[in-house]
């Protein structure tokens, strides 16, 4: 089984890739490639999947923070 990477695009989606199984709220199991995007917008016609639509319409870039143990 191929580690799963889920990267969170500037101003875009979450593209995920590797072997997942993404299902609904109800069990149904939806189709997948081993990578695919998914809408974090809200503005896609093809939900959960990303359509482009977020292009110039959706501002957002998250970096993760580095979290310092208590050794360095």
């Amino acid at each position: 089984m191929s580690k799963v990477q889920i990267k969170v695009m500037d101003n875009g989606s979450l593209r995920v890739t590797g072997d997942v199984e993404l299902i609904d709220v109800d069990g149904n199991v939806f189709e997948t490639k081993q990578a695919f995007s998914l809408c974090r917008c809200g503005l896609s016609a093809k939900k959960p999947f990303c359509d482009g639509a977020h292009k110039g319409n959706f501002d957002s870039c998250v970096r993760a923070e580095k979290v310092f143990d208590d050794k360095e």
